[in-house]
């Protein structure tokens, strides 16, 4: 896909990867960036810089875990702006901890980092099979191809939102509809400030914008996973080449990082 001339929706746009996606996807072109974030000032910064961009930007205050909302986002997108080329779901949050989280913790990240992919699908891939196709760029995390040391919530949801993204490209690309997911290790965002010594941060930080880049070329190559740390690959060959090895490995990184491993 060319994102010249097209309609793009991007959750999390306040800031971070939200807002350089944002960015990016205007001065390739787009005809219009719809900008949501829980956020609605941070969503309106950002649609005005793509205002500045020379796209028609949007901005709207969305909550991603209400099903309600992102039906009503997609509803009012496609009746005021036009048809959704391309929606970006990529609002997240992360939550540290294992089982003892309570589960209140655990349905936040849920229907954050999972179900709001499902909404968004749920509401517009009908949509886009009927007039053909569409495309879906879905942020998951390298947790959900690897796993996360010191966060349980945040594995499972990220590894449940690259499997949904996986049964979105294998169900419905004969119906048209491109999937990509990105799986990146730390970015320099809100969630990762002032963790420059995390453990996802072992092969450096990446600032949001050649993110974003990475997305925009993997979408103009319909490629699936997007690998901004390229590192990421070999992790995964190194897991599936030798699990019980690369348990290990990451129970090595489990005591270095995580305190209470200690």
């Amino acid at each position: 896909m060319d994102i010249k001339d097209r309609i793009v929706v991007i959750t999390g746009a306040a800031g971070g990867i939200g807002r350089a996606l944002a960015l990016a996807c205007a001065d390739a072109g787009a005809r219009a960036v719809v900008c949501a974030d829980l956020d609605g000032d941070g969503a309106a910064a950002t649609a005005d810089q793509v205002n500045a961009a020379g796209a028609h930007g949007v901005a709207r205050a969305v909550n991603v875990a209400r099903e309600e909302e992102l039906r009503a986002l997609i509803d009012d997108t496609e009746e005021q702006v036009g048809p959704i080329d391309l929606f970006c779901s990529n609002a997240g949050i992360s939550l540290p901890g294992g089982p003892e989280v309570d589960n209140d913790g655990w349905q936040r990240i849920w229907d954050i980092n999972v179900m709001a992919h499902v909404f968004a699908a749920r509401h517009l891939a009908p949509r886009m099979i009927a007039r053909g196709g569409g495309y879906f760029l879905n942020t998951a995390s390298a947790a959900g191809l690897l796993s996360q040391v010191g966060s349980a919530p945040y594995a499972v949801t990220k590894h449940a939102a690259v499997g949904l993204a996986e049964w979105l490209a294998l169900t419905y690309g004969d119906d048209g509809i491109k999937v990509s997911v990105l799986c990146p290790q730390a970015v320099r965002t809100n969630m990762t400030k002032g963790k420059e010594d995390h453990v996802a941060s072992v092969d450096g930080m990446m600032e949001p914008e050649p993110v974003a880049l990475a997305c925009l070329e993997a979408i103009r190559a319909e490629t699936f996973l997007v690998l901004p740390h390229p590192e990421v690959l070999q992790y995964m060959r190194n897991k599936t080449d030798n699990y019980d090895r690369w348990i290990g490995g990451m129970r090595k990184l489990n005591r270095r990082f995580n305190p209470k491993a200690d």
